[in-house]
């Protein structure tokens, strides 16, 4: 029997939930303007473009989910029934949510729910209490395979069944970056910036390096490991068979703030994962040339979470990305030659060589990789286009004017 595992991708905007849709996702989640952990993100869409992102994602067959998972006040109130109701209008799929506020006012709408992993479901009981108003419980991010097993199976066992009369669906994140806080909680941010993490302004604390210093005597201590609170990202695919094989219905990749092109890989590969464990076909082999290709985007390390039971968490012993890759800005779209499938664009930044491996983003274009065999500048062939120049070049899909070009290159040639 095929499992059918929803794979739900990170979208931050346009760019990114095209990227989703090209490769591979069933779902997208996403955020709209505050009132959401994301809020902080310069990337969150806005109300006004629930009626836009609810008609591509049906157009492609995606569900869709709004995250409106903050801690909710009272002043808020009248603005999360703003939301709740453009979400019903709009036919966006479900809220993910975690304030009883915002769970309660959707459940009186009619509004499907996802119980966010704020709530810290830790328990078949307390999937049992939330089955009251909600279809889908995002488990918390602390827990192990056996502990995730245990909740699937007691759905089955217990037949618990949400508003909609069918059993729970179990869903977990599978990939990205994790927290030093239980699922997320934290007061740090706070103390420091007064800038809440639990209203979604984190300003991320627990990534910069830290000295310890003895009260008694003033001894300072640098740690070893740079940065003690700064986890490595969380990543699944070395043994998705085994998560798979607990049970669980949905998994969550973390990286609404994530550009265009990390959607795009994080998502591919891990849709290749799933086919290939229906298929019989995960191997070792398969494993690694994920794990190669995850690596070239934004990633702060890996390790596997506390799905494998460890106590505590694995350190980065870096402050930003070890992607093995990074891109360079080079200039802007300008012309799509259709039937020669040429694309026109011009250079503001650096130059293009003959030979380059380039990435083009766009809204509406989601991510194209491609390198550079040939390419013209004034109808000349040329093996260098500099700033200033129009340069033109084939590619295979369709390019805007609104489309960013990027040269990726080695991540050590890129100096921060």
């Amino acid at each position: 029997m095929i499992n059918q595992l929803e794979l739900m991708a990170p979208a931050g905007g346009f760019d990114a939930m095209q990227a989703a849709f090209d490769n591979g996702a069933d779902s997208i989640y996403f955020g709209v303007d505050q009132l959401n952990m994301r809020a902080r993100a310069t990337m969150n869409f806005t109300l006004g473009d629930l009626e836009e992102i609810a008609q591509k994602c049906s157009d492609k067959g995606v569900k869709s989910y709004l995250t409106l998972n903050a801690i909710i006040y009272n002043h808020d109130l009248s603005l999360i029934k703003t939301v709740v109701n453009r979400v019903k209008e709009a036919g966006i799929t479900a809220i993910i949510a975690s304030d009883q506020a915002v769970i309660g006012y959707a459940k009186s709408q009619g509004v499907d729910i996802h119980i966010s992993t704020q709530l810290n479901v830790t328990n078949i009981e307390t999937v049992k209490f939330y089955s009251l108003f909600a279809n889908v419980m995002v488990l918390s991010r602390e827990l192990s395979l056996r502990q995730v097993k245990e909740i699937c199976d007691g759905v089955i066992e217990e037949d618990v069944r949400g508003p909609n009369g069918e059993l729970i669906k179990i869903e977990v994140f599978g990939h990205g970056a994790l927290c030093m806080a239980v699922s997320g909680k934290c007061y740090l941010s706070l103390h420091t910036s007064n800038s809440s993490a639990n209203r979604g302004a984190c300003v991320q604390n627990c990534r910069r390096k830290y000295k310890v210093i003895d009260l008694e005597d003033g001894h300072e201590l640098e740690i070893d490991n740079e940065y003690i609170m700064s986890p490595k990202d969380l990543c699944t695919i070395d043994f998705l068979d085994q998560l798979i094989d607990t049970g669980i219905s949905v998994l969550k990749i973390e990286g609404r703030g994530r550009a265009p092109e990390y959607v795009a890989t994080t998502i591919k590969c891990y849709r290749e994962a799933i086919d290939a464990y229906n298929e019989g076909t995960y191997t070792k082999e398969k494993v690694k040339d994920w794990m190669s290709r995850l690596e070239t985007v934004y990633n702060r390390g890996f390790w596997g979470g506390y799905f494998l039971g460890q106590e505590l968490g694995e350190w980065t012993d870096a402050s930003g990305s070890k992607a093995t890759v990074k891109k360079v800005f080079l200039g802007k779209g300008m012309h799509y030659y259709t039937n020669a499938k040429i694309g026109q664009f011009k250079i503001e930044a650096q130059q293009l060589e003959v030979g380059d491996k380039i990435l083009i983003t766009g809204p509406t274009t989601g991510v194209i990789e491609s390198e550079i065999t040939s390419m013209r500048v004034e109808e000349k062939d040329v093996d260098v286009a500099k700033r200033g120049d129009e340069v033109t070049f084939y590619v295979e899909e369709k390019i805007r004017a609104s489309d960013k070009l990027y040269k990726v290159v080695p991540a050590e040639e890129v100096k921060d």
